[in-house]
């Protein structure tokens, strides 16, 4: 590498950091998650009516809480905590100030043909953070989740980026543990309640990063960004979810 690359790339990495150098103080802590999870699940949302995981990641990536619904660890299915931290990755991982991406709107455009092909496969999950420690702090406070990036890419409902009043993008949500059309439900609920929701484009119809139920008899999506049924009435349900907010 050249001189003139090196100094171009110290200058970009240098003047990129700040932007991703949100940290947890400034999203929900591992009480507000479960709070917000716990009332969200409590909700009719479709699905299996299952207990569910919940992981906030920074704008870095790094892990700042995990959660869950159930009376313990294993109440909720256990590979839903890593799911639910992939999702988080996720969602904040594709989605800029200006544009919001869910889980649920990559689906279709990650499939064979698809705009994002081979996306998720681009960011694997660090195996090493994701099943260290003593399962018994998992979900806790003490999860050794927490302080670490997880990576991982996740493509089907429950991750959502998480924008404050101000329109500022500080990390992501994501929630697993029902089908994931209900992921996504809980998930819109929790962000609402944690007032994260101030959304500030998307590529669904209402431009925000609804999930959206185009896939049609043939496998595709209309629009490159639906995501298929889950064979209940999570769908209908999605319909009448809360409004996101503007920001200020």
């Amino acid at each position: 590498m050249t001189r003139a690359l090196l100094a171009l790339f110290s200058l970009t990495t240098l003047s990129a950091a700040p932007a991703l150098a949100k940290d947890c103080a400034a999203l929900p802590n591992h009480e507000a998650l479960k709070k917000a999870l716990t009332q969200a699940r409590a909700e009719a949302n479709g699905g299996l009516n299952l207990d569910m995981w919940g992981t906030i990641v920074d704008r870095s990536g790094k892990v700042c809480a995990v959660a869950y619904t159930g009376g313990d660890e294993g109440a909720q299915w256990p590979g839903s905590r890593v799911i639910s931290a992939q999702k988080a990755n996720t969602a904040n991982s594709f989605s800029l100030k200006g544009l919001a991406l869910s889980t649920a709107n990559l689906y279709s455009a990650v499939q064979p043909g698809g705009s994002l092909f081979g996306l998720q496969e681009s960011n694997p999950v660090n195996i090493q953070v994701a099943y260290k420690g003593d399962a018994k702090n998992y979900g806790t406070t003490r999860d050794p989740l927490k302080g670490e990036r997880i990576g991982g890419v996740n493509v089907f409902g429950g991750g959502l980026a998480l924008y404050n009043e101000k329109g500022e993008l500080l990390g992501g949500l994501g929630v697993s543990g029902d089908t994931s059309c209900a992921d996504h439900n809980i998930a819109w609920r929790a962000r609402h309640t944690l007032n994260l929701d101030h959304v500030p484009g998307g590529v669904a119809a209402d431009k925000t990063d609804a999930i959206i139920y185009d896939i049609a008899a043939n496998g595709k999506s209309a629009g490159g960004f639906g995501h298929p049924g889950c064979n209940g009435k999570e769908g209908d349900i999605a319909k009448n979810l809360p409004a996101v907010r503007k920001a200020k």
